[in-house]
Protein backbone atom coordinates (compact mmCIF):
# COMPACT_ATOMS: atom_id res chain seq x y z
CA UNK A 1 0.00 0.00 0.00
CA UNK A 2 1.13 3.40 -1.04
CA UNK A 3 -0.26 6.70 0.93
CA UNK A 4 -0.72 9.42 -0.84
CA UNK A 5 -0.68 12.56 2.25
CA UNK A 6 -2.96 15.21 2.90
CA UNK A 7 -0.46 18.16 2.09
CA UNK A 8 -0.90 16.57 -1.50
CA UNK A 9 -4.51 15.85 -2.29
CA UNK A 10 -5.21 19.33 -0.57
CA UNK A 11 -3.42 20.43 -3.71
CA UNK A 12 -6.80 19.19 -6.06
CA UNK A 13 -9.93 20.04 -6.38
CA UNK A 14 -10.91 16.17 -6.29
CA UNK A 15 -9.84 12.65 -6.37
CA UNK A 16 -10.79 9.77 -7.30
CA UNK A 17 -9.43 5.51 -7.11
CA UNK A 18 -12.09 3.90 -8.93
CA UNK A 19 -14.07 6.26 -10.99
CA UNK A 20 -12.16 4.93 -14.59
CA UNK A 21 -12.63 1.76 -16.78
CA UNK A 22 -9.07 0.62 -16.70
CA UNK A 23 -7.41 -2.20 -14.44
CA UNK A 24 -5.77 -0.23 -12.29
CA UNK A 25 -8.56 1.37 -10.80
CA UNK A 26 -10.38 -1.70 -10.37
CA UNK A 27 -9.04 -2.22 -6.74
CA UNK A 28 -8.04 1.15 -5.86
CA UNK A 29 -4.89 0.64 -7.51
CA UNK A 30 -4.13 4.33 -8.86
CA UNK A 31 -5.48 7.33 -8.21
CA UNK A 32 -7.08 9.87 -10.72
CA UNK A 33 -6.17 13.90 -8.97
CA UNK A 34 -8.39 16.74 -10.67
CA UNK A 35 -6.51 20.12 -10.26
CA UNK A 36 -9.12 22.39 -11.72
CA UNK A 37 -7.43 23.69 -14.18
CA UNK A 38 -4.52 22.42 -16.82
CA UNK A 39 -1.76 22.91 -14.88
CA UNK A 40 -0.40 19.72 -13.84
CA UNK A 41 1.34 19.80 -10.50
CA UNK A 42 3.40 17.10 -9.50
CA UNK A 43 2.10 14.88 -6.55
CA UNK A 44 5.35 13.35 -6.12
CA UNK A 45 8.46 14.62 -5.04
CA UNK A 46 12.09 12.61 -7.24
CA UNK A 47 14.03 12.43 -10.23
CA UNK A 48 12.36 11.78 -13.90
CA UNK A 49 13.58 8.70 -15.07
CA UNK A 50 11.88 8.70 -18.34
CA UNK A 51 8.86 10.51 -19.88
CA UNK A 52 7.53 8.07 -22.91
CA UNK A 53 4.82 8.62 -25.76
CA UNK A 54 1.43 6.57 -25.47
CA UNK A 55 -1.46 6.02 -28.04
CA UNK A 56 -4.42 6.78 -27.28
CA UNK A 57 -7.79 5.22 -28.55
CA UNK A 58 -9.14 7.62 -31.75
CA UNK A 59 -11.70 10.28 -30.18
CA UNK A 60 -12.46 13.59 -31.83
CA UNK A 61 -12.56 15.27 -28.75
CA UNK A 62 -9.42 14.26 -27.80
CA UNK A 63 -5.45 14.25 -28.52
CA UNK A 64 -4.01 11.19 -30.64
CA UNK A 65 -1.20 10.58 -27.92
CA UNK A 66 -0.76 10.49 -24.25
CA UNK A 67 2.53 10.08 -22.24
CA UNK A 68 3.17 8.33 -19.19
CA UNK A 69 6.01 10.04 -17.07
CA UNK A 70 8.38 7.53 -15.04
CA UNK A 71 9.33 9.61 -11.67
CA UNK A 72 12.29 7.90 -9.11
CA UNK A 73 10.43 8.42 -5.43
CA UNK A 74 12.99 6.51 -4.25
CA UNK A 75 11.20 3.36 -2.41
CA UNK A 76 8.77 3.25 -5.59
CA UNK A 77 8.32 4.58 -9.57
CA UNK A 78 5.42 7.23 -10.10
CA UNK A 79 3.59 6.87 -13.19
CA UNK A 80 1.42 9.98 -14.24
CA UNK A 81 0.13 9.74 -17.48
CA UNK A 82 -2.34 12.46 -19.44
CA UNK A 83 0.44 15.31 -18.98
CA UNK A 84 2.08 16.96 -22.24
CA UNK A 85 5.52 17.11 -20.44
CA UNK A 86 7.33 20.31 -19.55
CA UNK A 87 10.49 18.10 -18.03
CA UNK A 88 13.18 15.56 -19.18
CA UNK A 89 15.03 12.56 -17.86
CA UNK A 90 17.20 13.87 -15.13
CA UNK A 91 15.27 16.59 -13.92
CA UNK A 92 14.66 16.60 -10.15
CA UNK A 93 10.83 17.85 -9.40
CA UNK A 94 8.96 18.54 -6.44
CA UNK A 95 5.64 17.96 -4.78
CA UNK A 96 3.98 21.10 -6.67
CA UNK A 97 5.91 21.72 -9.60
CA UNK A 98 4.59 21.98 -12.86
CA UNK A 99 4.93 18.79 -15.00
CA UNK A 100 3.26 20.29 -17.62
CA UNK A 101 0.33 20.63 -19.04
CA UNK A 102 -2.83 18.05 -19.03
CA UNK A 103 -4.04 17.24 -21.79
CA UNK A 104 -7.49 15.77 -23.03
CA UNK A 105 -6.54 12.24 -23.59
CA UNK A 106 -8.12 9.46 -25.94
CA UNK A 107 -8.63 7.11 -22.68
CA UNK A 108 -11.19 9.21 -21.04
CA UNK A 109 -14.99 9.57 -21.48
CA UNK A 110 -16.35 12.68 -23.28
CA UNK A 111 -17.38 13.34 -19.71
CA UNK A 112 -14.64 13.10 -18.13
CA UNK A 113 -12.59 16.11 -17.06
CA UNK A 114 -8.54 16.74 -17.22
CA UNK A 115 -6.81 14.69 -14.53
CA UNK A 116 -3.51 13.51 -13.80
CA UNK A 117 -3.37 9.44 -13.30
CA UNK A 118 -0.93 7.90 -10.10
CA UNK A 119 0.02 4.87 -9.56
CA UNK A 120 3.18 3.35 -8.08
CA UNK A 121 5.67 0.44 -9.00
CA UNK A 122 8.30 -1.21 -7.17
CA UNK A 123 11.73 -0.47 -9.75
CA UNK A 124 12.37 -3.94 -10.26
CA UNK A 125 8.45 -4.14 -11.67
CA UNK A 126 7.79 -3.71 -15.76
CA UNK A 127 7.06 0.17 -15.25
CA UNK A 128 4.81 0.27 -18.73
CA UNK A 129 2.49 -2.37 -18.54
CA UNK A 130 -1.15 -1.18 -17.49
CA UNK A 131 -1.68 -3.70 -14.97
CA UNK A 132 0.94 -4.10 -11.81
CA UNK A 133 0.42 -0.60 -10.11
CA UNK A 134 0.26 -0.90 -5.89
CA UNK A 135 -2.51 -0.08 -3.80
CA UNK A 136 -3.04 3.32 -3.05
CA UNK A 137 -4.21 5.23 -0.06
CA UNK A 138 -5.75 8.84 0.57
CA UNK A 139 -4.46 9.96 3.47
CA UNK A 140 -7.39 11.90 4.64
CA UNK A 141 -10.92 11.73 5.74
CA UNK A 142 -13.97 11.77 3.52
CA UNK A 143 -17.58 13.12 4.30
CA UNK A 144 -20.21 10.97 3.14
CA UNK A 145 -22.81 13.68 2.12
CA UNK A 146 -26.77 12.11 1.79
CA UNK A 147 -28.67 13.12 -1.03
CA UNK A 148 -32.52 11.83 -1.81
CA UNK A 149 -32.00 12.32 -5.85
CA UNK A 150 -33.23 15.61 -6.73
CA UNK A 151 -31.37 18.80 -8.24
CA UNK A 152 -30.88 21.30 -10.64
CA UNK A 153 -28.92 21.06 -13.42
CA UNK A 154 -26.01 23.43 -13.16
CA UNK A 155 -24.02 22.52 -15.94
CA UNK A 156 -24.55 20.60 -18.91
CA UNK A 157 -22.04 18.42 -21.26
CA UNK A 158 -22.96 16.58 -24.45
CA UNK A 159 -22.53 13.45 -22.17
CA UNK A 160 -23.01 14.92 -18.75
CA UNK A 161 -25.16 16.98 -16.67
CA UNK A 162 -24.23 18.25 -13.41
CA UNK A 163 -26.90 18.77 -10.43
CA UNK A 164 -26.62 21.79 -7.29
CA UNK A 165 -27.22 18.73 -4.94
CA UNK A 166 -25.97 17.09 -2.52
CA UNK A 167 -24.15 20.52 -1.52
CA UNK A 168 -21.14 20.38 1.05
CA UNK A 169 -19.88 23.50 2.67
CA UNK A 170 -17.95 21.98 5.06
CA UNK A 171 -14.28 22.02 5.07
CA UNK A 172 -12.08 18.60 3.62
CA UNK A 173 -13.18 16.63 1.36
CA UNK A 174 -16.45 14.63 0.58
CA UNK A 175 -18.57 12.49 -1.50
CA UNK A 176 -22.15 11.34 -2.34
CA UNK A 177 -23.03 8.70 0.25
CA UNK A 178 -24.78 5.97 0.56
CA UNK A 179 -28.07 5.36 2.51
CA UNK A 180 -25.76 4.15 5.46
CA UNK A 181 -23.55 7.35 4.94
CA UNK A 182 -20.59 5.74 3.57
CA UNK A 183 -19.10 7.92 0.57
CA UNK A 184 -18.85 6.80 -2.52
CA UNK A 185 -16.35 6.50 -5.42
CA UNK A 186 -16.50 4.68 -8.86
CA UNK A 187 -18.61 5.01 -12.38
CA UNK A 188 -21.83 3.52 -10.98
CA UNK A 189 -23.01 1.19 -12.65
CA UNK A 190 -21.26 1.71 -16.37
CA UNK A 191 -17.41 0.68 -14.73
CA UNK A 192 -17.30 -2.69 -13.43
CA UNK A 193 -15.32 -1.87 -10.53
CA UNK A 194 -16.29 0.85 -7.53
CA UNK A 195 -15.54 1.49 -4.03
CA UNK A 196 -16.03 3.27 -1.01
CA UNK A 197 -14.04 5.97 0.57
CA UNK A 198 -14.56 4.25 3.79
CA UNK A 199 -13.84 0.27 4.05
CA UNK A 200 -16.82 -1.23 5.11
CA UNK A 201 -18.57 -5.31 4.28
CA UNK A 202 -21.99 -5.96 3.29
CA UNK A 203 -24.29 -4.41 0.85
CA UNK A 204 -24.59 -1.15 -0.25
CA UNK A 205 -27.60 1.14 -1.05
CA UNK A 206 -28.59 4.22 -2.67
CA UNK A 207 -31.77 5.97 -2.79
CA UNK A 208 -33.14 2.76 -1.49
CA UNK A 209 -31.79 0.44 -4.01
CA UNK A 210 -29.56 -1.62 -3.25
CA UNK A 211 -26.27 -0.89 -5.38
CA UNK A 212 -23.64 -3.19 -4.79
CA UNK A 213 -21.84 -5.82 -2.18
CA UNK A 214 -18.47 -4.47 -0.56
CA UNK A 215 -15.52 -6.44 0.27
CA UNK A 216 -13.19 -3.92 2.08
CA UNK A 217 -12.85 -0.91 0.04
CA UNK A 218 -13.78 -2.97 -3.14
CA UNK A 219 -17.36 -2.34 -4.14
CA UNK A 220 -18.90 -4.86 -7.03
CA UNK A 221 -22.02 -3.14 -8.28
CA UNK A 222 -24.73 -4.81 -9.01
CA UNK A 223 -27.56 -4.76 -11.99
CA UNK A 224 -29.18 -1.85 -11.82
CA UNK A 225 -30.19 1.17 -13.83
CA UNK A 226 -29.86 4.84 -13.10
CA UNK A 227 -32.67 6.93 -14.09
CA UNK A 228 -33.21 10.87 -14.36
CA UNK A 229 -36.63 11.93 -14.72
CA UNK A 230 -37.72 8.19 -16.11
CA UNK A 231 -34.77 8.70 -18.92
CA UNK A 232 -31.90 5.98 -18.66
CA UNK A 233 -28.93 7.35 -18.10
CA UNK A 234 -25.84 5.33 -18.34
CA UNK A 235 -24.87 5.57 -14.69
CA UNK A 236 -23.55 8.31 -11.68
CA UNK A 237 -19.94 9.62 -11.80
CA UNK A 238 -18.92 9.41 -7.72
CA UNK A 239 -15.27 11.29 -6.56
CA UNK A 240 -14.59 13.16 -3.83
CA UNK A 241 -14.36 16.45 -3.71
CA UNK A 242 -13.03 19.94 -1.78
CA UNK A 243 -15.55 22.28 -3.77
CA UNK A 244 -19.58 22.33 -3.92
CA UNK A 245 -20.02 18.41 -5.15
CA UNK A 246 -23.39 18.17 -6.79
CA UNK A 247 -24.42 14.96 -8.64
CA UNK A 248 -22.87 14.06 -12.08
CA UNK A 249 -25.00 12.08 -14.03
CA UNK A 250 -23.41 10.32 -17.24
CA UNK A 251 -25.64 9.98 -20.42
CA UNK A 252 -22.88 8.32 -23.01
CA UNK A 253 -25.80 9.05 -25.59
CA UNK A 254 -26.67 12.14 -25.36
CA UNK A 255 -29.70 13.92 -23.20
CA UNK A 256 -32.65 16.85 -23.08
CA UNK A 257 -31.76 18.28 -20.36
CA UNK A 258 -31.26 21.91 -20.14
CA UNK A 259 -29.73 24.21 -17.05
CA UNK A 260 -32.09 25.16 -14.48
CA UNK A 261 -34.33 21.68 -14.90
CA UNK A 262 -35.11 20.65 -12.09
CA UNK A 263 -34.33 16.47 -11.97
CA UNK A 264 -35.24 13.41 -9.78
CA UNK A 265 -32.56 10.53 -10.21
CA UNK A 266 -33.84 7.09 -9.50
CA UNK A 267 -32.33 4.02 -9.09
CA UNK A 268 -33.59 0.11 -9.92
CA UNK A 269 -32.82 -3.29 -10.98
CA UNK A 270 -32.27 -4.29 -14.06
CA UNK A 271 -31.73 -7.42 -16.78
CA UNK A 272 -30.09 -5.22 -18.96
CA UNK A 273 -26.89 -3.16 -16.98
CA UNK A 274 -25.05 -0.91 -19.15
CA UNK A 275 -21.16 -1.04 -18.26
CA UNK A 276 -18.79 0.84 -20.25
CA UNK A 277 -15.72 -0.96 -18.97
Amino acid sequence: MVTVPPDVLDRYERFSLYNSPYSAHDTGCAIDLYPGDDDAISPVAGTVLDTRRVRCPDQPYAVAEDSLLLVDCGTHVARILHVDPAVEPGESVEIGDSLGTLVRSGFFGRWVDNHLHLGFRHPDQNLERASGSLPVEPETAVSGVGWDGTGTVTETGKTHVLLDSPSHAGRGFAALASDDGTPLDGGLPHYSGGGVLKSTDGAIALLGATVGDTDGRTVEWRDVAVYADRKRATGLSLFASQGSLGAKIVFHEGHGLDVGDRVRVTIEPTEEPRQLG
